[in-house]
């Protein structure tokens, strides 16, 4: 089976973290099916948009990364004719050379729908993927819900990565028959655990620290903020326990919080490293004590699976379908959204807490890679036959 897997979030060696899971999908499926990749980048009309290279480890795909015109805010009503026309030649040329059976369309508006036209008029099954913030923000757009609606109509199946965007669509209008919901894989060869000492020496970490760690995008919608002002809650709570956060990852929000902590005499036991190689963040994950997800909005994030696998327990908001996964005290807490009293109460809490990696680690057990490709070729094979 040869499949063609369309999405702007998928990485280039200018933006090596750009839908970094995506990409870890695509290489699983490559083990299972022929498959390759186009990745639009959107752009605004009468702009150039700089050439994409490829990283090394994703060479073998074959990633185009053709121009896609889009107009923010006041474009939802073409956006996706706009996504189309953009994608036509790219595909046409690769189905030259490779006759594709099925197009994987990940990003519902606008690569899924613009995708939709062109399954149309080249006469192509699709699937497409709900990856959380494409249902979360845009169906309360009633023009994008309305074209998502129609265009997941004509698709062979919709993948959503958690029972809660499932949900979503489906009151939206999306036929249940087309809903499957897939959770995304972990490495389970990467993320596990090791002596804590080990980990620490090997980071430069303090040994008898409580360690807070957050990896994720800087973005409002990640709520980095929250995770600021709960951790210096926390720190008032117990004066004298030692407690450190670091905060992986980078983004718009990045500067204000590192100034935020600024004047709190908590400057000191922060490190932000920035954006890390997989190989570090586990590092990271088996040296900390608890992660914590402060989300406003979230999928399934790859993060607590990766956790899990860690034997690390995590204090997550409540919200999307990080619910679906956190569903034993002996994994940690879920709170409010937007309470940081509450995350800091439950920070306090965990960190006091014994954990039991052993048992914490069964939970990822179930969310393999393996399995996870296993169900998407599944979903394909059924959409060519």
């Amino acid at each position: 089976m040869k499949v063609l897997f369309v999405s702007n979030l998928f990485p280039d060696q200018s933006e090596p973290g750009r839908g970094i899971y995506n990409a870890r999908l695509v290489r699983r499926l490559a083990g299972q099916c022929d498959i390759r990749v186009v990745s639009p980048r959107p752009s605004l009309p009468l702009l150039g948009g700089r050439g994409r290279t490829a990283r090394p480890e994703d060479a073998a795909l074959k990633p185009a990364f053709p121009k896609a015109r889009y107009i923010p805010r006041f474009g939802s009503s073409f956006n996706h004719r706009l996504m189309a026309n953009s994608l036509r030649a790219s595909l046409q040329g690769i189905r030259s050379e490779f006759p594709f059976d099925v197009v994987l369309a990940s990003w519902l508006y606008p690569d899924a729908c613009g995708v939709s036209l062109l399954a149309r008029e080249m006469k192509f099954p699709f699937v497409a993927v709900c990856q959380g913030s494409d249902a979360h923000q845009y169906l309360n757009n009633p023009t994008r819900r309305r074209i998502i609606v129609e265009s997941m109509a004509d698709a062979s199946a919709v993948v959503t990565r958690s029972q809660e965007l499932a949900r979503l669509l489906r009151e939206a209008g999306v036929g249940e028959q087309k809903l499957r919901t897939i959770y995304n894989g972990v490495d389970l060869d990467l993320f596990h655990p090791i002596d804590k000492t080990v980990a620490r020496e090997a980071l430069s970490l303090p040994l008898h620290d409580r360690i807070i760690l957050f990896v994720g995008n800087f973005h409002p919608v990640k709520n980095p903020q929250l995770l600021r002002r709960a951790y210096i809650s926390l720190c008032g709570l117990a004066p004298d326990r030692r407690l450190r956060l670091v905060m992986i990852g980078d983004g718009p929000e990045r500067e204000s919080v590192m100034q935020g902590f600024a004047g709190t005499g908590l400057e000191q036991t922060t490190r932000f490293p920035g954006r890390l190689p997989p190989e570090t963040v586990a590092r990271y994950m088996q040296a900390a004590d608890v992660l914590c997800v402060p989300s406003d909005n979230e999928g399934v994030p790859n993060v607590i699976l990766e956790a899990f696998a860690s034997g690390l327990k995590v204090v997550a908001t409540n919200v999307g379908g990080i619910p679906e996964i956190l569903t034993d005290p002996t994994l940690g807490q879920l709170t409010p959204r937007g309470d940081h009293e509450a995350m800091s109460r439950a920070l306090d809490a965990e960190l006091r807490r014994e954990s039991n990696p052993d048992s914490i680690v069964g939970q990822a057990g179930s969310f393999a890679w393996s399995e996870t490709a296993a169900s998407y070729v599944e979903v394909l094979q059924n959409a060519v036959e």
